[in-house]
């Protein structure tokens, strides 16, 4: 492996962030400096966070910003559901998003994982 580039998880990511913005795109005017900045920031921060950390030297530092990536995660997983709830997003968009959300979590959390393991 010869970049971040090539991390999957960085891949996944990448794409979620792409279906972040194309979704958000409808959200009102009066929400581009509220749920819609906050929703496109969290995705954004976690592939971000990812390509960070395979930059850093070490172990420890590594981990630190893939958990960084995974709350970030989390963060805009609860976005999307409050604009579900708010009809912002439809149900079938949300769906779609959430599902894709939860792939990448799994595989995020594998990652570390191997990454603690590692000697």
């Amino acid at each position: 492996m010869s970049t971040f580039k090539d991390l999957l998880i960085w891949q996944k990511a990448m794409n979620l962030v792409t279906d972040i913005y194309k979704s958000t795109k409808s959200f009102p005017k009066d929400e581009q400096f509220g749920l819609t900045s906050q929703i496109r920031r969290s995705s954004v921060s976690i592939p971000s966070n990812i390509a960070e950390g395979y930059g850093r030297h070490g172990k420890n530092d590594y981990l630190k910003f893939l958990h960084i990536s995974l709350s970030s995660l989390f963060e805009m997983q609860t976005q999307i559901e409050i604009a579900k709830n708010i009809d912002y997003l439809n149900e079938n968009n949300f769906k779609i998003l959430y599902e894709d959300s939860r792939e990448l979590e799994r595989m995020l959390v594998s990652f570390i994982n191997k990454i603690k393991d590692r000697k």
